[in-house]
């Protein structure tokens, strides 16, 4: 049999957030490459006979470099294995889903592409925050905040995304000090909305309302636990009146990993 891989979104935090598509992949893999931001549930559908391999990464903490998980992927294809690249979010959001897809290609194999809910979009919804909405905001962005914004060759255009009516920013709990002085110092109102949302999704989901001003010495009081999602703009204020999400049990969180 031809192997193939598959890199499925495995959605924002909450398992039964996964498409039917990736689901379906999953229930029929012989091999689950699977990263730390999955829900524990999706490793339950998993064939008992399949083979479950941990590649997933954290803060200064990689249990694979991407080149040996881009090696191992081509291996257990070249095999003919049905190989599940298991995901958090959306593979091509900041999932470094091209860097693998690009190592099957090069190495001729099979590849499908199961896109799945990014918490771009996910955390928002979940806190009742509309990245749009008619007569207040027509346009979002999507930025990480993972480098660091004072360094000279920061690839990161703060002053432009400080125009962008919302904001979305991933991976920002470290540097969001230096991000909120870059945005204000851009022109960016410091009075302006500003949510951050922890576990999106999730049992766990905790959100915090501020000000742009407020953020940095928000996130340090309450100690929000990481992964955080956080939305700067009007919109941030309308989870006041939008916030629906209560936890039911159904959704324990991201796999707890530790090998």
């Amino acid at each position: 049999m031809t192997g193939k891989a598959y890199l499925v979104g495995g959605g924002p935090g909450r398992a039964d957030l996964i498409t039917v598509r990736g689901l379906n992949l999953l229930r029929r893999a012989e091999v689950v490459l699977y990263d730390r931001l999955i829900a524990q549930e999706l490793l339950q559908e998993v064939p008992p006979e399949a083979e479950l391999i941990f590649v997933g990464k954290g803060p200064d903490r990689h249990m694979m470099t991407q080149t040996q998980i881009n090696q191992l992927l081509v291996e257990r294809v070249k095999a003919g294995k049905q190989v599940v690249r298991l995901k958090g979010g959306d593979p091509f959001v900041f999932g470094r889903g091209g860097e693998e897809v690009l190592a099957l290609a090069e190495a001729g194999l099979c590849f499908e592409i199961v896109p799945g809910v990014s918490s771009v979009l996910a955390a928002p919804a979940y806190a009742g925050i509309p990245v749009t909405h008619r007569g207040l905001v027509t346009s979002f962005a999507v930025v990480t905040g993972h480098e660091d914004p004072t360094k000279p060759e920061s690839a990161t255009d703060w002053a432009a995304l400080a125009r962008i009516p919302t904001l979305i920013i991933l991976m920002a709990v470290k540097h969001i000090a230096d991000i909120c002085t870059q945005l204000i110092q851009a022109g960016r109102a410091a009075d302006t909305p500003a949510a951050v949302i922890s576990w999106a999704t999730t049992d766990y989901q905790r959100v915090l309302r501020t000000t742009l001003e407020a953020l940095p010495e928000a996130i340090h009081t309450e100690q929000l636990p990481t992964p955080a999602v956080i939305v700067v703009g009007e919109v941030a204020a309308l989870a006041d009146q939008l916030a629906w999400f209560q936890p039911d049990g159904d959704a324990s969180g991201f796999a707890p990993i530790e090998e």
